[in-house]
């Protein structure tokens, strides 16, 4: 049901927007990365946008953990916190300036904002990512900042003006959103690059999608604006449109060991950098030594630490500018020329081992299970409760498996976009990956049971996809607060039996709980049933299972894992 829209902006807001947005980018990632061809057509702007959002997550989850109430500022501050900590490319250090920008325009003492003083914070945010950029560009995010911004504020005044009052701050987020997909369907015209490939700006189409999650957190409808990719009507101003992906192939092919930009001249390597134990004048002289290095410079933050992006040709020499300004660390150096960096990597006398031919990863959320599974050759990544782990951890499970081909095996519904943004950056190294979107471990279980690297990946794959989605699943958890469910409203300390993920029946006891959930699973069939105990589950609770599968449910057989810490009493499998 819509909501009303909200006149004020808080803290809630803040925790609920980012959500969304990290959210919306996961479902517009492929889209953006394939429209990505400015500054660099390396195709991962949606990618790395949606690592800094993710960073920003978990900086505002952060702020309200152990049930702390942050006022706006510090929700805020925390997002834009995190966004910087975590921003991976140029687009992502542009979003985290904005961020840090909007932050910046609130009241620090204020419960929440209203629509004139969001309208503030987003001009503040666009100015900010404007004076962070050493060079700007019209035609980019940048561009798509301003609008909105622009959007926002005339709708505002507009509203004062009729009305005699302040439009809510639904209306206004509604207007910066509308200005916001304006501006992007005119950057093609702005851009020659954009232009020529016959797409919007990636970093704009990003920014679009962000404001539309800030739409929908304030109202609790996404705006019924679609953004568009490609401009209407063709070619833009004349010039000849290409698909996307040949204008990177050409830009790239083209470009040897060193260029990125049009004709090939841009310098080789990204270098990315977090910066503290320095004063504002020695970041202002940094960016002096960065800017006459290279180009596509960005320095953002504050207060003590920045985040800086810039391409250079001289890796060594940015770095050794950062050292000298203050302690730089988390540096990432990226070669734009995939092949070049591929040989450089093996042309040295130390060569690295031959990565085996292929590998698992699970993610399990227990010891138990990691155990098991690691006991089949499986890699395994601990997911404990209330702990969500991150597209990196993910990465680098991925990268320490140090496979050719590898299985990604999520086993929970909620990572399945931050499995998809890690499989999609693995491959762009060159490792082959399959994601099979396990939504539980019982369902991951399963696919590696049947899992055979003897044979061809393309039929592993199928056969481990097939074993899962064959494997229903279940689990009887304790509910910790009051809630909504499928079945009424449930209390603390109630029993839940969930199947497939909604909440079926409420009672007050684990045993009971679960032998109805067994046989609501039961009723439609079943060969196997796999059973996985915490370590908080009734002592006789696996026997009293096992005695009612092989007393009511002829020819089904039992298995029992003990899955150590997993945060329910019980999980079930039914193949």
């Amino acid at each position: 049901m819509p909501k009303v829209p909200e006149t004020f902006f808080d803290a809630s807001t803040v925790r609920a927007w980012c959500a969304l947005a990290l959210a919306a980018l996961g479902r517009a990632r492929e889209e953006i990365d394939a429209i990505n061809v400015y500054p660099v057509p390396d195709g991962d702007t949606g990618t790395n946008l949606y690592l800094t959002l993710e960073s920003a997550a978990a900086g505002v989850e952060d702020a309200f953990a152990g049930g702390a109430r942050p006022s706006l500022s510090e929700a805020m501050r925390a997002m834009a916190h995190g966004a910087l900590v975590g921003a991976r490319g140029n687009s992502g250090t542009i979003c985290a300036q904005l961020l840090r920008g909007l932050a910046d325009g609130l009241d620090d003492k204020a419960p929440h904002a209203d629509a004139e003083g969001l309208c503030a914070a987003l001009r503040r945010a666009a100015h900010s990512a404007w004076d962070a950029v050493a060079r700007p560009v019209e035609g980019t995010v940048l561009t798509v900042a301003s609008a909105a911004a622009a959007a926002a504020t005339a709708a505002s005044a507009a509203s004062a003006a009729s009305a005699g009052a302040d439009a809510d701050c639904g209306a206004v987020a509604r207007a910066a959103y509308g200005g916001a997909c304006e501006a992007l369907a005119r950057t093609p015209g702005q851009l020659e690059t954009l232009g020529r490939a016959g797409v919007v700006d990636a970093g704009g189409r990003g920014l679009v999608a962000v404001l539309g999650a800030l739409v929908e957190a304030l109202t609790g409808e996404r705006p019924g604006i679609t953004p568009v990719t490609r401009p209407a009507g063709g070619p833009v101003a004349g010039v000849e449109t290409r698909a996307p992906a040949a204008v990177a192939a050409e830009a790239a092919a083209g470009c040897g060991t060193h260029g990125h930009g049009e004709g090939g001249d841009g310098p080789a390597y990204e270098v990315i950098f977090l910066l503290d134990g320095c004063d504002d004048p020695a970041v202002d002289r940094l960016r002096g030594r960065l800017d006459a290095l290279g180009d596509s410079l960005v320095v953002v933050g504050g207060d003590g630490l920045w985040n800086v992006h810039v391409h250079v040709d001289d890796p060594g020499a940015a770095v050794e500018a950062a050292v000298e300004t203050g302690r730089p660390h988390r540096i990432r150096i990226t070669h734009f020329a995939a092949d070049a960096a591929a040989a450089g990597r093996t042309g040295g006398q130390d060569t690295p081992p031959e990565p085996s031919r292929r590998a698992v990863v699970a993610v399990l959320p227990g010891e138990g299970l990691a155990a098991l599974c690691a006991g089949t050759g499986a890699s395994t990544v601990l997911a404990p409760p209330g702990r969500p782990v991150s597209t990196e951890e993910l990465l680098d499970a991925v990268r320490a498996a140090h496979a050719r081909e590898v299985v990604l095996l999520p086993n929970d519904d909620e990572l399945r976009r931050t499995a998809a943004a890690a499989a999609e950056q693995a491959r762009a190294e060159g490792i082959r990956v399959a994601l099979i979107p396990t939504r539980a471990a019982v369902q991951g279980i399963a696919a590696l049971a049947v899992h055979q690297p003897e044979r061809s990946f393309d039929e592993d794959v199928v056969s481990m996809t097939s074993a899962a989605g064959a494997t229903r699943f279940a689990e009887v958890a304790v509910a910790d607060r009051q809630a909504w469910t499928m079945a009424g409203i449930c209390q603390p300390g109630d029993v839940l039996g969930m199947v497939e993920g909604d909440v079926a029946l409420i009672g007050s006891d684990v045993t009971a709980v679960a032998l109805d959930v067994l046989d609501r699973m039961l009723s439609a069939g079943g060969e196997l049933v796999t059973l996985v105990l915490d370590d908080t589950a009734p002592a006789a609770l696996a026997a009293t299972l096992e005695a009612h599968v092989h007393d009511r449910h002829l020819a089904v057989d039992t298995i029992v894992h003990h899955g150590g810490t997993q945060g329910a009493p019980l999980l079930i499998g039914v193949e």
